[in-house]
């Protein structure tokens, strides 16, 4: 209910007197330049809170990323067990179209089986799925196994396990990791935080130092679908009991896999219509914002346990 307020008198006297309304409305009041100081120190509150605030939204991408990779990976531990079968986490490499079919290779050595050569239908309907994958260059995984629960004696195929995955916009498996197992990634950072800890200097060549990070195992696996050729891809793999076994050095011994992440782009080939082509990704295609943050401080590995299966995350933490 409004209430309205009149200038009457009582007892001889006004109630509100005009030049006490007056006096009041010019208290309240701001001047133009209270204004303009106000608004001087909104701009550069926003100024100061940007930069953080995109600070704060790579630091999520990187920790949804992360999650989303120790959950997979323990997804494919689980696979693993309750098909009481061995489970490969395929990963996403970049050209992967120019990959060489793994019979095709073995027919150049002299290794002839007819039969193993893929058809070109098969070769055509790769190629329609490759294209749908090439925005998941080094960050694209899928699960897969040879055989499971209920196949018959002898008729043993493989089978992808789920839909092709990919980690959030933003981030991806550093490229050094898709090289051969024999090839090594230095991460000062993380290898000074874990010392003693790590376990992969049983692969490091004389004269390198030791506590490196060695690229992915790979096999010939059917790709991108189960009726597509066969080709070299770069895997994680656990058996029946979950354990990792990917990582057996000659001796026999298995060893943590490590999987350093970074934050960045890959940039790769799109047509007029904007759509993914088979365009070769080149090393300046691929790049870490804020350059060199997967070595640095910044660094951010998963690592997979040989002998549980587990993963977790190891990231630089203040003292």
């Amino acid at each position: 209910m409004a209430i309205r307020l009149s200038n009457r008198s009582r007892g001889g006297e006004t109630l509100f007197p005009k030049s006490e309304i007056g006096n009041r409305k010019s208290e309240i009041a701001f001047t133009l330049l209270e204004l303009l100081v106000v608004i001087s120190i909104m701009g550069l509150l926003a100024g100061l809170a940007v930069p953080a605030l995109k600070n704060l939204g790579k630091a999520n991408i990187q920790a949804s990323a992360t999650r989303q990779l120790l959950d997979d990976i323990g997804l494919a531990r689980l696979k693993a067990i309750s098909q009481h079968t061995t489970v490969y986490m395929v990963f996403v490499p970049t050209n992967f179209f120019n990959l060489v079919n793994y019979y095709n290779q073995n027919i150049v050595t002299g290794l002839n089986d007819p039969t193993k050569i893929p058809l070109a239908s098969d070769r055509f309907a790769a190629m329609t799925a490759l294209t749908n994958l090439v925005a998941m260059q080094l960050t694209g995984y899928n699960f897969i196994a040879y055989g499971k629960v209920g196949d018959q004696p002898g008729q043993h195929a493989w089978h992808y396990l789920d839909d092709w995955k990919s980690l959030p916009d933003g981030t991806f498996i550093v490229p050094a990791k898709f090289r051969p197992q024999n090839n090594f990634l230095s991460i000062p950072q993380w290898q000074s935080d874990n010392a003693g800890q790590l376990d992969y200097s049983w692969q490091s060549p004389a004269g390198y130092p030791v506590y490196q990070v060695s690229g992915f195992a790979q096999t010939p696996i059917p790709f991108p679908t189960e009726t597509a050729p066969t080709v070299w891809l770069p895997f994680i793999a656990f058996d029946h009991t979950g354990r990792l076994i990917s990582e057996m050095d000659v001796a026999g011994n298995y060893h943590h896999a490590y999987i350093p992440l970074a934050q960045g782009s890959v940039t790769y080939g799109i047509d007029i219509n904007k759509q993914p082509t088979l365009t070769p990704v080149v090393p300046g295609s691929i790049t870490e914002i804020p350059a060199g943050n997967s070595t640095g401080i910044s660094y951010n590995v998963i690592d997979v346990d040989p002998l549980t299966g587990r993963a977790k995350s190891q990231h630089f933490q203040m003292p």
